[in-house]
């Protein structure tokens, strides 16, 4: 766990060194759980987006994208439920005066219980190799069916609790399983109560006749309250879905661990409508392809996992999360949930107007389905940057003293500059030569131009971007037209023609791409 921690710590000082994200507000201290992304940053966000867009709307003829607006008639939180629903379970360790999520707090405690078995597993297996037989070490191993049982009452009890909105067992939970606050190690908790998390503020010249107005917690209702627009602007036939990516918020309490909780945050979600009774189908299928798209980034699958959800939303009838392996553990990366005709219906209800669906074929009229996927874009940077960065135990070259180095292993089609240009020295008409690469670059990819330092501290800077390749221009260029390029990864380098440097670069980045 120690090293996962100081791993985390690395990223976030490598974040902010190297222009990835900074605090916000830092000149006056921050602002808590608030963050802004840097130069560097910006550029890999726009990537992920991009990627996200493209595959999700540019490739699926029966999905399109909106851009609908922060601000929403009042009454569609409402109809949402989020006014009255629309809250986390918090509890307080009375000694440390620190405020937890009561499920977090829970849903930890059971996580290092199912780490004792996945610990007693891998034990055996390394001892018995391959005459291991997993499922019956499982099903006759005592530690391990002790901690099942304990995992399974636990699962049971809390899932029961939570439907029930039962906070007084749910706080007895966390006393019977001995949960203590992680910094006074104390168990002297308070009572479990909600909270709402929308932030609310006033629309209107004079405050007395001002409107109460939230900013959105989620950018899924803008979809909603605009689906008969698009699907009569769009000739959309069922099945269909709309997609979009945008800003939400939320006044999280316990807003913790970097830019994974956040208060102001970027989701990307689409809303895929179905026919009633296809909506199980539909939401199997669209697991699938989530998944399918994660491993698209190049990340090993081990680094994933479906969690199916304790405690079913209001809207629900079946909801999972895609959970990624963070620094601090498995967390939700994204969440599919099949949302039934809940939330058409409700604004329907609340609206007055019609929210149906003309099916020529069958000749009825209906309410859609609805199979969402909702991902957290700051929380997949985070995965693609943690799983990125590495530090590298070297033989000394390169003109550079230390045997170290820090490198981003990006996705070379993510990566925020693709190609840095750099002059062996700064001078004998070297870097005109780089300037004149450089600008013929520029207009199609990120590019970078540098001569400050010897080219093994450039080298270093370029690896700790996640830059994928360096061309330097030296006085061999000048003799015949060559270049050499560098590798990020393998540190390989090569002699090639520069007006070869443009199509190499590009079919590298295409070649990066696995979807």
């Amino acid at each position: 766990m120690a090293n996962n921690e100081d791993l985390f710590k690395n990223i976030i000082s490598h974040s902010k060194e190297y222009g990835y994200i900074f605090p916000s507000s830092e000149i006056y201290d921050g602002l808590s759980a608030v963050y802004d992304y840097g130069q560097y940053g910006a550029e890999l966000k726009k990537n992920l987006r991009d990627y996200w867009w493209k595959s999700m709307v540019q490739m699926n003829e029966n999905i399109v994208g909106i851009d609908a607006a922060i601000f929403m008639h009042p009454t569609t939180w409402k109809a949402s439920g989020h006014v009255d629903a629309f809250s986390d379970p918090l509890i307080d360790n009375k000694d440390s005066k620190k405020r937890y999520r009561a499920d977090v707090l829970v849903e930890d405690h059971m996580a290092k219980i199912e780490a004792k078995i996945t610990k007693e597993v891998e034990k055996a297996k390394a001892r018995f190799g391959e005459s291991f037989n997993e499922e019956t070490f499982r099903s006759t191993n005592a530690r391990v069916l002790e901690n099942q049982t304990k995992l399974n009452d636990i699962h049971t009890r809390f899932k029961n609790a939570l439907e029930a909105n039962d906070l007084a067992d749910v706080r007895q939970l966390i006393i019977d399983c001995e949960i203590v606050c992680p910094v006074s190690g104390s168990r002297n908790w308070t009572e479990v109560r909600q909270f709402n998390l929308m932030f609310s503020t006033a629309m209107g010249s004079v405050s007395e006749e001002a409107a109460t107005i939230y900013l959105r917690p989620e950018t899924a209702q803008g979809i909603f309250v605009n689906f008969l627009n698009v699907q009569k602007t769009g000739r959309m036939k069922i099945p269909f879905g709309i997609a979009q990516t945008g800003k939400a918020f939320r006044n999280e309490i316990v807003a913790r661990q970097f830019i994974f909780r956040m208060r102001e945050f970027e989701q990307m979600e689409m809303q895929f409508f179905v026919k009633p009774g296809t909506e199980l189908e539909w939401y199997e299928r669209w697991k699938e392809t989530r998944m399918k798209w994660h491993n698209s980034l190049g990340i090993s699958s081990e680094k994933y996992r479906f969690h199916d959800h304790i405690k079913l939303a209001h809207y629900a009838n079946a909801a999972c999360d895609i959970e990624f392996e963070f620094p601090f553990g498995f967390k939700e990366l994204e969440g599919i949930h099949s949302r039934t005709d809940f939330d058409l219906s409700s604004h329907e209800k609340f609206s007055g107007k019609k929210l149906r669906y003309f099916d020529a074929e069958d000749n009825e009229s209906y309410i859609p389905y609805v199979v969402e996927t909702s991902i957290g874009l700051d929380r997949l940077f985070l995965a693609v940057l943690s799983t990125a960065f590495q530090i590298e135990k070297l033989n000394t070259q390169e003109g550079e003293e230390s045997n170290e180095r820090v490198v981003l292993r990006l996705p070379d089609f993510l990566a925020p500059v693709k190609v840095a240009v750099l002059p062996l020295v700064k001078k004998d008409g070297l870097p005109d030569r780089a300037l004149e690469l450089f600008h013929s670059l520029k207009p199609h990819f990120m590019c970078q131009y540098d001569e400050k330092d010897s080219i093994g501290k450039r080298y270093r800077r370029q690896d700790a971007i996640g830059t994928p390749l360096c061309v330097t221009i030296d006085h061999q260029t000048i003799e015949d037209g060559t270049a050499t390029i560098r590798h990020r990864d393998s540190m390989q380098q090569e002699r090639v023609p520069m007006d070869k440097i443009a199509s190499i670069l590009r079919e590298k980045i295409d070649a990066s791409v696995k979807a």
